[in-house]
């Protein structure tokens, strides 16, 4: 049978004021609806919370005012039955506020009408009640959770008596729910944990309410599994109550995984060896160990010599076993602190600490190598090379240190097999200085830092200027002007050693030019290097020069070739002079007598001119050897048809003598320093004014004529 709707009868002795001061105060929402369900009236709690004055809703539908997106159209059309048919409604529905807030009511509504005297609607009494729904959905929430969370939950008491389990405890453990109820959780302890282990652990969770780790446990099936575990003490309102919530879940596959990453990450497939990456931080920690006991580390690099002819002859299945053989016997060689680490085909790094590595124990090594190894039916034997750096007499860090080692031995190998060879620290400190100062120079090159200055050669019969030798300087940004001295022997033998000369000849027959276009035609001489000579393209890139600058006349350039510096290949070295005089050029033989093949040169090489040495030129007024060296080459010089010009001129004595002996030229600082290409021309010209003025008389040399040295 329907339901009889409640009808509401105002008590006949209450004044009807009265009432409605009791509407007025209740905290409850009151809404007074017309018979079609439209707004009349609403009490000052329902304007308070929902943020709407009754002059604004009066007349409006309660739905054009209170539902929004998340009200469910069920309930809606549940209150709308009952609305026409004026039964009783009594529901929980979703509201919102004027301001789009969301919030729950539990809504009894009753109709009124005759029996009351009054026109017909309903009244609706609205219970705010979002904080009951709220703590519903909560609890929903976290049902399912327990229910549905991967992770193992296990709620137990003060006496640490399981209370409760989720499924995923029961797929963990292998223990059913009603299992485990009432028991304690020590029902899976595998063991393996000492008893100090959980005091520790329960001494925290006494202190801190709160306990993390990895625990080893105990399936019911009696299988141990590694767990995280989370362990929380829930205290309630209750004064000393509170409960144990548990959860963890199983690593043991993860912990399977990354001990495999680990293996695969940090040691050697074939031998079960540390390989480089572990041996590296196995080094850096030695390094510190060695620091603090101040002890001292042997880094050995150990490479098979001619290994690759077992792989070729045997196979490479063969090869295979050898190296594992080797891997054991090199490991119970060495003390239970060292290390031995693969970390290529057939190399190995041994990591040995202590100070009482000696030569004995790098035999030994090479021995335990040197020792048959069978191989199926037959057996082979090896040797090693044996490269070894010491820390902290070699303080690299631990990439360097395995880096010289490596080093060393291949010194070792040029040794012959079966050697050991120490690195050498200072060698290779100066080898990177060396590297730094070609990296400088390298910047220097880029940045246009160097400059050619010019000393000029002078005809000592009648002081006429031959022309200048062009020498390179370099403009240093912090150390100002910087000498060849300091800088070419660095370059010497190195990559930038044609490059280098590839410029100064460049730039050489620039300036030429320069001084072409502005009235004066002066020859220069060019030193070249023999590397640079030699180079393949050198000709090539000289004639496509000059081709470039048509106004230079080569017969005013002169390629001046060190004799000090050994020319390997003399014929290739007298083809590539013979193309460049072809070219027009001039070529003359700088630092005469101070190599092994002065003789030999002379008479291979198609020489234009000699220049003694200054070495020689500045000593021979006091060193009768030196004089007697100067004498012979301009006799040489003289029989060979080859004009001579002497550097290191620096008095009148020189001249004199130099004179007397019948050199040709002379150069030094008796006629001028090396000056830049700015101030050439001025020189030049005031030389050449000096000359028509008479100063120098009309003799052979100026210095025997003025007296005054040149």
């Amino acid at each position: 049978m329907p339901k009889t709707p409640t009808r509401i009868h105002p008590p006949s002795n209450i004044d009807p004021n009265r009432l409605a001061l009791v509407a007025s105060a209740t905290p409850n929402l009151l809404v007074m609806l017309d018979e079609a369900g439209r707004i009349e009236w609403v009490n000052p709690s329902f304007e308070q919370h929902t943020g709407y004055s009754l002059t604004e809703i009066r007349g409006r539908f309660p739905r054009e005012i209170l539902y929004g997106q998340n009200t469910d159209s069920e309930t809606v059309k549940r209150i709308n039955q009952k609305l026409h048919c004026g039964e009783v409604i009594e529901e929980d529905i979703l509201h919102y506020t004027k301001s789009g807030t969301p919030y729950w009511v539990h809504t009894y509504c009753v109709p009124i009408g005759g029996e009351q005297g009054i026109a017909p609607g309903f009244i609706a009494i609205q219970n705010n009640i979002s904080d009951r729904k709220n703590s519903e959905r909560g609890l929903r929430i976290a049902a399912s959770v327990f229910d549905r969370s991967h992770e193992a939950i296990m709620i137990s008491d003060q006496s640490n008596r399981i209370l409760d389990v989720n499924p995923a405890f029961s797929r963990i453990t292998g223990y059913a729910r009603d299992e485990v109820l009432g028991l304690n959780p020590a029902i899976l302890s595998s063991g393996r944990h000492s008893g100090e282990y959980y005091r520790s652990m329960w001494q925290s969770i006494e202190k801190t309410d709160h306990w993390r780790g990895e625990i080893w446990n105990r399936r019911k099936n009696g299988e141990e599994y590694i767990e995280l575990l989370s362990i929380s003490r829930v205290h309630l309102e209750e004064p000393g109550q509170f409960y144990h919530v548990a959860a963890f879940s199983d690593i043991t596959a993860l912990k399977n995984h990354a001990r495999e990453l680990d293996r695969a990450a940090n040691y050697d497939d074939l031998t079960g060896l540390p390989n480089r990456q572990l041996l590296e931080e196995r080094l850096r920690t030695a390094r510190k160990h060695a620091d603090r006991q101040r002890r001292s580390l042997s880094i050995c690099y150990l490479d098979l010599d001619g290994f690759k002819a077992i792989n070729d002859r045997l196979g490479h299945a063969a090869g295979d076993r050898t190296l594992r053989t080797l891997s054991e016997r090199l490991t119970r060689a060495l003390r239970s602190g060292d290390t031995v680490a693969r970390i290529g085909g057939d190399e190995f790094v041994l990591l040995l600490q202590g100070d009482d590595n000696h030569d004995a124990v790098y035999q030994r090594i090479l021995a335990t190598i040197g020792d048959p190894v069978p191989v199926g039916d037959q057996s082979v034997t090896l040797t090693a090379s044996l490269g070894i750096t010491r820390y902290p007499e070699d303080g690299a860090d631990a990439e360097g240190l395995i880096r010289h080692a490596d080093q060393a031995m291949y010194s070792a190998k040029e040794k012959g097999r079966n050697q050991y060879h120490f690195f050498d620290p200072g060698l290779d400190e100066h080898r990177r200085n060396r590297r730094n100062q070609l990296m400088e120079i390298t910047r220097a090159l880029e940045n246009e830092e160097f400059e050619l200055y010019f000393q000029p050669q002078i005809r000592i019969t009648d002081c006429q200027l031959l022309g200048f030798e062009a020498l390179i300087r370099w403009n240093h940004p912090a150390k100002g002007l910087v000498s060849p001295g300091e800088f070419l022997p660095i370059v010497e033998n190195s990559h930038l050693e044609v490059p280098l000369g590839q410029w100064v000849l460049k730039e050489a027959i620039h300036q030429m030019h320069a001084w072409k276009e502005a009235g004066e035609d002066l020859a220069v001489s060019i030193n070249i290097s023999a590397p640079h000579l030699m180079d393949r393209s050198f000709a090539d890139y000289l004639e496509s020069y000059l081709y470039s600058h048509p106004e230079v006349n080569p017969g005013q350039i002169t390629l001046e070739v060190l004799e000090s510096t050994a020319l390997e290949d003399t014929k290739r070295a007298s083809n590539v002079l013979a193309r460049c005089q072809t070219l027009g050029l001039q070529v003359a033989l700088d630092d005469f007598g101070t190599g092994f093949s002065s003789l030999t040169y002379l008479r291979t090489l198609p020489v234009d001119i000699i220049k003694i040495d200054q070495s020689f030129v500045r000593n021979m007024l006091e060193d009768a050897n030196d004089h007697a060296i100067v004498e012979s080459v301009i006799f040489l010089a003289q029989r060979f048809a080859h004009p001579v010009l002497a550097e290191g001129v620096e008095t009148m004595e020189h001249a004199r003598a130099l004179r007397h002996m019948g050199c040709n030229f002379v150069q030094g600082y008796g006629i001028a320093r090396p000056m830049p290409a700015s101030e050439v021309l001025g020189w030049a010209r005031q030389w050449q004014e000096r000359l028509e003025s008479g100063k120098h008389g009309d003799a052979l040399s100026p210095v025997l004529a003025s007296g005054e040295g040149i």
